[in-house]
Formats: structure tokens, sequence, C-alpha cells
């Protein structure tokens, strides 16, 4: 059955909330009411009824006094939209050129409507980035790919590639003594050499050991060696948590 309008605006309001307390987010704390409340321009009422609402819907966990954090699946849901947003973003600066100033409100106007097989081939398009134009970081597809590679190699739709189950998080979003296996690698050959010439390949169990403040490399250890990576690498290694780190994930979402 086909939505009606009222559904389709009530699907986008959804996925502004999620894609609102994903760019708040910051170590895995939760969102205050009053925070989304100024971000959205929305009376402070109506956010808490929106917050139940995705409460019941299990893509928050929402409490009056304590706030609210996204789930696992509110997480997977807002980490989408805000990759389309990034990547439209992108898209309208470098290619469209237009002004600085109406970028966020036209991926805004266009992020709802984009389609996953619409998402790939625009990140094929330029380059599989890794930051919107206001350096904000672009989060890890949902496609089952270990590499950018592989995905301009397979041909098939998205329908028919399926979707990861787990949500990827990139080694600089660890905190201290995290680990994980890495399971996406983003960027052209030159960098997955790099990678391999390091020691880190698809499957490989890696643990972060530091991330040095102020922009500084992440100290990471794996197959028994310890190295100091750049965040221009760090921000395309993608892992899937292992063990008890699965418990204090930390949030992907930097606030524009």
């Amino acid at each position: 059955m086909p939505h009606s309008p009222s559904d389709k605006k009530l699907s986008e309001n959804i996925e502004e909330y999620l894609e609102t307390i994903y760019r708040l987010s910051d170590n895995g704390e939760r969102v205050k009411t009053t925070k989304i409340s100024k971000t959205l321009n929305i009376a402070p009422g109506s956010v808490t009824q929106m917050l139940q609402k995705l409460n019941k819907m299990g893509y928050v966990d929402y409490s009056q006094y304590k706030g609210v954090k996204l789930t696992d699946t509110g997480f997977k849901k807002a980490k989408s939209i805000t990759r389309k947003h990034r990547l439209l973003e992108r898209f309208l600066h470098d290619i469209l050129k237009l002004k600085n100033s109406l970028l966020h409100e036209q991926a805004c106007e266009m992020e709802h409507s984009l389609s996953d097989d619409a998402e790939r081939a625009l990140c094929q398009v330029l380059e599989y980035p890794d930051t919107c134009p206001d350096d904000s970081p672009i989060p890890a597809c949902d496609f089952p790919f270990t590499s950018c590679e592989e995905c301009m190699t397979r041909k098939e739709e998205v329908g028919e590639v399926g979707k990861r189950n787990e949500n990827l998080i990139p080694i600089m979003d660890l905190k201290d003594h995290q680990e994980g296996k890495v399971s996406f690698i983003r960027g052209d050959y030159k960098i997955i050499r790099r990678l391999l010439d390091m020691g880190i390949t698809i499957g490989a169990k890696i643990r972060v050991m530091k991330v040095a403040p102020l922009k500084g490399p992440v100290e990471v250890s794996i197959r028994g060696s310890k190295l100091a990576i750049g965040r221009d690498i760090a921000c395309n290694v993608f892992v899937e948590l292992t063990g008890d780190s699965k418990a204090t994930t930390k949030s992907q979402a930097t606030a524009k």
C-alpha cells in the first residue's frame, strides 16, 4: 500500500530527529531534550512527544530526566541518513559548486528521497570521500563490501548484495583499549596498499591503545606490533566491535 503524504512527512520527521540525536551524541552520552529542542527550533513539549514515540518504535532509549540515546536500530538508521546528507553536501559543493550557505538546507531536502542504489552510485562518482565540506566525517556504508574497490567491481544492485548486520565504526572513534575486527577499508588502491604494508588487513583484530588529543595520531596494537596511525588513515579503517568493546561503543557522530 502506498504511503500517504502524511506518512511520508512523519517518516522525514523521524529521520530528522534520529539524525539530530546522532550528531549531538558524544562518547555515547545521552542527549538532553532541551538540546534537541534548540537545535531543531521545536518546542520542548513537542520534542518530548516525538522521543516517546521513537522510544516505543525501538529507535531510542528515552528517559524523561536522563535524556535520550540511540538504540542499535536507531543508530543504524541515523548513520544511514547522516551518510546520505553528507555525501549530498559533497556533491552539491564539488560538482554543482553551490555556495556553502546553501549546502545544508539543500541536502536536507534531498536526503530523505535518495535511494540506497543512488547513494552507492553517488559515492562512486565522488570517489568515496571521507568528509563533507565542513570536515564532518562521512560514515561507512551499510553494504557488505570489504573495500571501495570491491564495491566498484561488483555490479549487483543493493537489493541483491544486501546489508551488513553489524554497525561499523572507524578506529579513531574507539575509546582507549577497545578492540574490533577490521571489516571495511575506505579509499583507493594506494590507501589499501599502504595499510597492507602496515599489517592492517580485513579480518585482523586491532586494539586502540590511545587516541592522541588535538588531531594527533591513533596508537594501535595489531598482530603483536604497535603502530601510530594518522587520523587521515584512521578515519578510513572501520571495525566491527568484539568482546566487551560492544558495550562501550563511542558515538561516530561529529556535530556540525
